[in-house]
Order: structure tokens, then sequence, then C-alpha cells
């Protein structure tokens, strides 16, 4: 049985397997440098042409469906946007585990107690300074564009 890569193409002998999350990054990027809305077809071109359009048609719906591009209707296809930068990507991918854990405190808590010291003064300093913003007390989320959204269902 032959293997195959996440792109659905066999894997030659010396073809390295993406990492989880690869091919979504390299799709939104080249997106984004599209500047302005871009089919398909040409995301596919920017990339190589090495992957099936299917595949890219692929990806493309599942960074849809997490809200990093936006799609319009262009005759029987559609163009599409990005709307998130691979930041946001990964922002969106870490909500999604955090969501899909019962116990939002002990993730966190392990999540904390594992950083780097640089990256815990960093999210300290993140953190105090979302607290400056909104010291309305209200619970405030942040988006992957960087805006504040409210915790209310997405």
């Amino acid at each position: 049985m032959k293997k195959r890569d996440a792109a659905g193409a066999e894997a030659a002998g010396s073809a390295r397997r993406r990492g989880q999350g690869e091919l979504e990054a390299q799709v939104l990027a080249a997106v984004r440098a599209a500047g302005g809305p871009v089919t398909a077809g040409l995301v596919r071109e920017r990339l190589g042409g090495g992957l099936a359009y299917t595949t890219v048609i692929t990806i493309l719906t599942r960074l849809h469906a997490k809200g990093a591009v936006a799609r319009e209707r262009a005759g029987r296809s559609f163009e599409w946007t990005a709307v998130a930068d691979e930041a946001g990507l990964a922002a969106l991918r870490m909500r999604r585990v955090l969501d899909g854990e019962g116990d939002r405190e002990a993730v966190l808590t392990r999540f904390f107690t594992t950083l780097q010291a640089s990256d815990e003064r960093l999210l300290r300093d993140l953190l105090a300074r979302a607290g400056e913003d909104g010291e309305d007390g209200e619970d405030e989320g942040d988006g992957a564009d960087g805006e504040r959204h409210g915790t209310g269902e997405d």
C-alpha cells in the first residue's frame, strides 16, 4: 500500500510529511500575498502547482470554516480573501483546542506553567494591557484578527 501525504499525493521516497497546519499556513500565505480576492486556481499556481486543485479548495474551505478567509461568489466558483494572518490562524487553532477541553482552568494553568520566562513576561504584559483597555470589568476575548470580541457565541 502506497503512503499518501497531506495533499493526497503519493509520497516519494524522499518526500517529507508536512507538519500539522503547515499546508493551511502555506495556502493562507498565498491568499494574503495576493493582496485582494483570489481564485483557488491562482492560489494553486502561487504554491507552485504541485497540489491538486481539489486539495486547494478543501484547504480554503477549512480556512473559511475557521474564519481565516472570506469568500465571495464569482461565477460558478469563489474568490477568497484573507481575514487572518498566520499568527491569527495559530490563535484560532489554540482557541479551538481550548474550547474542546472541559477544564479550561487546568489547561490554561498547565500551559502557563510550561512557558519560557520570556513568553511568560510577554503574556503578563499582554494581559496587563488588555486589563487597561477593558477596565469596565467585562469579560472580553481577543479575536484572531486582533479585534476585541465579547465572549458570547461567535
